[in-house]
Formats: structure tokens, sequence, C-alpha cells
């Protein structure tokens, strides 16, 4: 009996491509993600100087091309050296190029920090764990809830929302900053017991560094002190936690646009880092009870008090 000829074409395994729309069809390949959210070891690093810590100098020895060459120098003219009129740059603006036509920016601090897809949100949602769905409306897009608000365990799924907030990618980004705001509406008198479990992924937002990231958070941030007015308990509860949440918003806090004479048609965005972070500390002076303010002021030394004692 013969054996059918064999084909030319080289079988090959195709790769999977994880395209991360958002579509029932798509998953995200988390599983070969290795960088943590947040983390700083991506970022350039200036050299060690060693003088700092020993008496010990680094030298170089100079080339015939470092030397100064002969009637180059000023030393005994009445020649005054040439002034320096350009503007100071701010710190974030402040961008030196390098030999290789990169920009190397000098302050790390402002810079945005790694931020994968790998959170507990895409995760579930992928995997049809949460009880959520887009509505699409006429005007505007809706969640639509396919369990009562009322009847969610809040300890479980609570932390899984906050924790979409640092996603930027769609369906993940609107369904987690939407379903957070009403959840915070419908049980705010379940919070409480939840905020321990917030703080982790609150603080994994912000020290990616996004600025839209950042704003997100800190719009949350203030509606979520705000979710009990009458007894204040959400935020006297996260005042043991500003060691974990306002380093960042002390570095970002006079990042303020300035436009001089111009007018601010985008100002109803409210996406001002300054304004934001002002916005947020005076909610939570004013609804952290008599021990917010002290705690905020050792945390971001030129914020002032907007209480009348």
């Amino acid at each position: 009996m013969s054996q059918a000829p064999q084909s030319d074409i080289k079988m090959r395994p195709k790769h999977p491509i994880f395209v991360e729309t958002g579509s029932c069809f798509d998953t995200t390949n988390t599983r070969h993600i290795k960088v943590r959210p947040g983390g700083h070891e991506a970022l350039p690093k200036k050299d060690l100087d060693v003088s700092a810590f020993s008496f010990s100098k680094k030298t170089e020895r100079k080339t015939p091309e470092k030397f100064m060459r002969r009637h180059t120098g000023q030393g005994g003219t009445l020649c005054p050296p040439p002034k320096d009129d350009t503007p100071p740059e701010f710190p974030d603006e402040n961008v030196t190029p390098t030999k290789s036509g990169q920009n190397k920016v000098d302050f790390p601090a402002f810079m945005e920090r790694p931020n994968p897809p790998n959170t507990e949100f895409r995760r579930f949602y992928e995997r049809g764990d949460l009880p959520v769905q887009i509505e699409h409306g006429s005007c505007q897009n809706k969640v639509a809830w396919k369990v009562a608000i009322e009847r969610l365990d809040f300890q479980h799924y609570l932390p899984i929302f906050f924790d979409g907030l640092r996603e930027v990618e769609m369906p993940y980004a609107f369904l987690s900053e939407q379903g957070v705001y009403d959840m915070m509406q419908v049980g705010s008198s379940k919070i409480v017991p939840v905020i321990p479990q917030l703080i982790i992924p609150i603080k994994t937002a912000l020290n990616t560094r996004d600025r839209s990231v950042v704003a997100k958070v800190l719009k949350v941030l203030q509606a979520l002190v705000k979710c009990d007015q009458e007894q204040n308990l959400v935020g006297q509860a996260l005042v043991p936690y500003y060691r974990q949440i306002l380093p960042v918003l002390n570095i970002f806090i006079r990042k303020n646009e300035n436009l001089g004479d111009r007018i601010d048609y985008g100002q109803r965005k409210r996406n001002n880092l300054g304004g934001l972070i002002m916005e947020t500390l005076e909610a939570f002076e004013t609804h952290g009870g008599k021990d917010a303010f002290i705690n905020i002021k050792y945390f971001v030394p030129v914020y002032e008090s907007v209480i009348i004692r």
C-alpha cells in the first residue's frame, strides 16, 4: 500500500497574539509578564559619586584633546565671562541630549513607571467571573450589573475593581472605574471594613506615575471619603494609611499648568494634577477627623489647613 506524498510546506506552530482588545475571544498572557507594576528597575541611573561616602575621589587621565590650548583662556585678562541668559527649566523638563541622540531625564521622580496589563480585574473579567458588562447607550455607556449591588460581597469584589484603576485599555478602564463609583454609591456602609484591602491597589496605581492614572485615582479617593458624609468613617479609616498614599501626592503637588492670560477650556475635565491633589488633601482633612491635618502636614509640608479653628 503506497503512502500519501508528503507536502513540502512545513507546518510551523502559530504563536498566539494577544491583542488585548477586550473581546471575549482575546485573553492576556499574564504568565509571561515579569515586570513589577510601579517598579523603578528600568529607570536611568546616574554614576555613583564615591566622594560622597569616603575621602576618595574619582579621577580621570586627561587626553591631549582635553588640555587647554594656547590663547584660549581668560586668566589675567579684563574680559568678563559670557553671561548665560537662558531661563531656568523645571525639573521634569530638564532633558539633556546624549551621544546616541536620545534624551535622558535628569529627574526620574516624575517619570512614568511600568504598568503591565496583569491586574486582577483583567484576569477575573477575561475569565468571566465578574457580574458586569457594558450597556451601550445612545449618549454614553453604562455598566450593566447582572446581580444587585447590595447582594455583592464587597470584601471580594471591591479590591478587584480598585486594582483595575491602573488599567488604560478599554473596556477594563471603563468597567473598573464606573464599577467603583456604583459600588460606593449603593453600598457606602459596607466600605469601612474593606479599607485595609484597598490600600495596596491604590498605592500600586499611584506608583505608576502615569498622569492619567494618578488623576483617575485622585477622583476616586475624593468620592471614597465623601461616600458617607454623615459619619465620616471612611475618611477616618484612611488616616493610618497616609504613609502609603501621600508620598506620590507630595511629588506632583506643584504640577499646575501656568497658561498666563489664556483660558483653559478643558478645566471641566479636571485633569490638572496639582489642583486635583489639593482638592484631595482638602477632602482628606475635612472628612478625616481631628488627626487628619497633622498626618497630612507630615507627608506634604506645603499643605495648609482649610478648616477654621
